[in-house]
């Protein structure tokens, strides 16, 4: 067994046999250049259906790095700090200060090197990124895919919304220039959602799909923000 797939299973040892992922993750780490930073919520650590650990065990570990927390600066994490800093680094975050990846590399005199990615809820990534001066000193970039997420058992904000995995996998195929990477790294994930839908899991509509069809379940929130936020949803309005 490859030290890739033990340390899979060591951090999975309570997924029963049966469903173990191994079988469908790389024999050996993908071969990358680019620098892949996580930033984790500390929320998501604990949670059982996650994409990340899938991602950590598909990279090599010199390219592939965890932060967990939700404030960084200059004296707590020197390294990130220093990442942020450098021309090269990009952030993957959406808004309209963000300019398509696939534009921004074919226009840049500085191919990147690195890019940073959030891993956590839509509110929790944008506590994270509005909260912390460091994430707004690299450049901006977001993803213009028409693909569908693949992660259908969690809830999404949209249907446009993707997974830290498949962000992950879309940039560095990208970035890479290798369709072969995206290939690979939703293989675990798809067999992840396949093994949970035959046990018992069911698909996971997004919140969008739910309020334009009239099926979400719960009380229309009071608070006005919240509120605004669901109409918006509704609208296909990007939050």
């Amino acid at each position: 067994m490859s030290s890739l797939l033990r340390n899979f299973k060591e951090s999975n040892g309570s997924r029963p046999q049966k469903v173990c992922l191994c079988p469908f993750l790389p024999l050996h780490p993908l071969h990358i250049s680019t620098h892949l930073y996580i930033i984790q919520h500390p929320a998501e650590e604990n949670k059982v259906l996650r994409t990340v650990p899938l991602l950590t065990a598909c990279l090599p570990q010199d390219k592939c790095k965890v932060k967990i927390g939700r404030r960084f600066s200059e004296e707590r994490d020197p390294e990130l700090s220093t990442v942020c800093r450098k021309s090269d680094t990009l952030i993957l975050y959406p808004g309209a200060e963000a300019a398509n990846l696939e534009e921004f590399i074919l226009d840049s005199p500085i191919y990147p090197s690195t890019i940073i990615i959030i891993d956590g809820t839509w509110s929790q990534a944008k506590d994270i990124f509005y909260k912390n001066s460091l994430f707004r000193l690299p450049k901006q970039v977001q993803l213009k895919t028409s693909i569908s997420s693949q992660y259908v058992i969690r809830t999404q904000p949209t249907n446009r919304c993707l997974s830290t995995l498949e962000c992950a996998a879309v940039a560095l195929s990208i970035l890479e220039k290798n369709n072969y990477i995206q290939e690979t790294l939703l293989r675990p994930l798809q067999a992840l959602c396949s093994f949970q839908l035959q046990h018992g899991a069911q698909i996971r509509l997004s919140k969008e799909h739910l309020l334009k069809n009239g099926l979400y379940p719960k009380p229309m929130p009071k608070n006005k923000r919240k509120l605004r936020k669901m109409e918006l949803l509704m609208n296909s309005v990007k939050i």
